[in-house]
C-alpha cells in the first residue's frame, strides 16, 4: 500500500506540473514587415535606330541595352497571410519611387516615377521553427506615372528636343524566396528577394523607339512582426 501512495503522489505531482505549464501561444495569421530594398534593374532594350526625321536632325542609333534606370533603395511595407500553417499570400506595398533613364555613356534624359504593388502565394517550409524558409509565385502590378524623358535637340531625329512617352502600367509574374528568424516573441528578422518582370514601350508620339525591360531583383532585409 505505501508504494501505491508513493506512486499516486508522484503521479499527481507530475500532472500538477505539466498542467502549470503555459500552452504556447497559437500565432495570429497576420504578419507586417518593413524592410529597406535595394531595386537593381537588369537594363536590358532593344536596339533603336530612327532616321533623321526633319532638316537639321540626326539619325538616333543605339545599341541593345544602352538604355538604363537607375538603381535605388527603397522602403518597403508588406501584409502577410497565413491561411494555413504553410500557406500564405504577402502583398509588397511601397510609396511612388523616382528613377533617372539615361542613355549608356552619353547623358541622363530624363526620369519617371513607378508604384509597384506585387501580389505572392507563398509556401512557408517551417512554420513553427526559429528559421521560417519560403518561396512564392505571383504577379506585379507597375503603374508609371510623372514621365519626363526628352532626347536632347543634339541626338534629337528632328533636330529638336522630343519628348518621349512611356507605357501607364506593366504587368508581370513575380517569384519570390527567403526567410525569416524568430528573435522574440512576435518579433522576427526578414530576409528576402523578389524577381519581377517589367517591361514598358518608350515612344515619340505615335512612333515606338525602343521596349526597355527593367526586370528588377528586389533584396529587402528589414523587421516582421507576427500579431
Amino acid at each position: 500500500m505505501p508504494h501505491l501512495i508513493r506512486i499516486a503522489i508522484a503521479t499527481a505531482i507530475a500532472s500538477a506540473a505539466l498542467l502549470s505549464v503555459p500552452a504556447q501561444a497559437e500565432e495570429s495569421p497576420f504578419v507586417v514587415r518593413l524592410r529597406a530594398l535595394h531595386l537593381g534593374p537588369a537594363n536590358k532594350s532593344d536596339a533603336v535606330s530612327v532616321p533623321a526625321l526633319a532638316e537639321g536632325g540626326s539619325a538616333l542609333n543605339l545599341p541593345a541595352d544602352y538604355i538604363e534606370v537607375s538603381s535605388k533603395w527603397i522602403p518597403d511595407i508588406d501584409l502577410e497571410y497565413f491561411f494555413t500553417p504553410n500557406w500564405s499570400a504577402e502583398l509588397l506595398l511601397t510609396i511612388p519611387q523616382k528613377h533617372d533613364v539615361s542613355v549608356k555613356g552619353v547623358a541622363t534624359i530624363g526620369s519617371f516615377k513607378h508604384l509597384p504593388p506585387t501580389l505572392t502565394a507563398k509556401y512557408n517550409f517551417n512554420p513553427t521553427g526559429t528559421v521560417r524558409p519560403y518561396i512564392g509565385v505571383g504577379v506585379n502590378l507597375t503603374l508609371i506615372m510623372n514621365v519626363d524623358i526628352t532626347v536632347p535637340a543634339a541626338l534629337s531625329p528632328t533636330g529638336a528636343d522630343l519628348p518621349l512617352s512611356l507605357d501607364n502600367h506593366s504587368i508581370g509574374a513575380a517569384a519570390q524566396a527567403g526567410m525569416d528568424i524568430k528573435l522574440a516573441e512576435h518579433w522576427f528578422a526578414s530576409i528576402d528577394a523578389k524577381y519581377v518582370q517589367l517591361k514598358t514601350d518608350v515612344k515619340a508620339g505615335s512612333l515606338k523607339v525602343t521596349t526597355v525591360k527593367v526586370d528588377p531583383w528586389l533584396l529587402g532585409v528589414g523587421v516582421a512582426y507576427r500579431f
